[in-house]
């Protein structure tokens, strides 16, 4: 399990101002940073995040692309292993959150699946839960041990913000009719009402709160038969906020056309 911070050099300046008055934080399951890098670097040419959370880096620090390593910008950290399908990392802004934050794991870090930062008074996390096809004991696992450290903030009052790929349909219309199959791993009741029980915990689904009535609001599409363009997939990849920072939230939308991964970025925009 390795671990990397990037400080060096910078990145492009990006050819419009940014509002200072919102706080912008995008997840992101890359599906392979390396094959994605050119996607990652126009993303954040683009949309200029606040915070960005990516997942499934398949990449060890050392293994990471130069320009990944050089984003002056930002106060980055790489969390993946050589050889591995997972991997997480969180990237701050460094015009909005000038000192360094605090990253840590929790211990239920395995695969490196997760890390997290504490920013001022509010604790990010990037996450990557096991698929749980060829082990859904650890794919439970993990979901119980998130359960818990959602449970803990909330019990101490710590504001959260809990981004990335659940690899959970929190409902049968997060699944495309085509392709709804209760017995299927990602579909199974227990596995929605242990994502239940996290959002539970004072969180907010925030994809929900601005799109309630949407049946086609997914962010994962398998690839193949053109099933992206025409918008037959899951939603697995959530952003989930305490209540105070639901409030605070002005939107949050999937960027279903962006990039060649087989998951869409999702923003989530909060007022200061």
């Amino acid at each position: 399990m390795q671990e990397r911070h990037a400080h060096r050099g910078g990145l492009a300046k990006p050819h419009f101002a940014r509002k200072e008055s919102v706080v912008k934080v995008i997840t992101w399951n890359v599906n392979g940073v390396r094959a994605r890098l050119n996607d990652v670097l126009a993303l954040m040419q683009q949309e200029q995040p606040d915070v960005l959370c990516l997942q499934e880096l398949k990449a060890a620090p050392e293994q990471l692309p130069e320009a990944l390593c050089n984003l002056g910008d930002y106060h980055c950290y790489w969390h993946g292993q050589k050889g591995g399908y997972s991997g997480v990392s969180l990237l701050f802004s460094r015009r909005r959150f000038p000192e360094p934050p605090s990253f840590t794991h929790p211990e239920f870090d395995h695969e490196t699946r997760i890390v997290t930062a504490q920013a001022g008074a509010i604790e990010l996390a990037s996450i990557y839960v096991p698929n749980g096809g060829k082990d859904l004991e650890a794919k439970v696992r993990f979901l119980d041990a998130l359960d818990a450290y959602a449970a803990r903030a909330e019990a101490s009052g710590q504001a959260l913000i809990l981004c990335g790929d659940l690899n959970v349909a929190r409902e049968a219309r997060d699944v495309h009719p085509s392709l709804r199959k209760p017995a299927e791993v990602g579909q199974t009741g227990p596995e929605q009402q242990q994502l239940e029980r996290i959002i539970s915990r004072g969180l907010v689904d925030l994809s929900r709160k601005f799109e309630p009535d949407n049946d086609r609001l997914f962010t994962w599409w398998a690839p193949w038969r053109n099933l992206r363009q025409k918008n037959v997939g899951w939603r697995i990849d959530y952003i989930l906020v305490s209540q105070g920072l639901a409030e605070r939230a002005e939107s949050c939308s999937v960027a279903r056309e962006f990039g060649s991964s087989d998951h869409a970025p999702l923003t989530a925009v909060f007022g200061l």
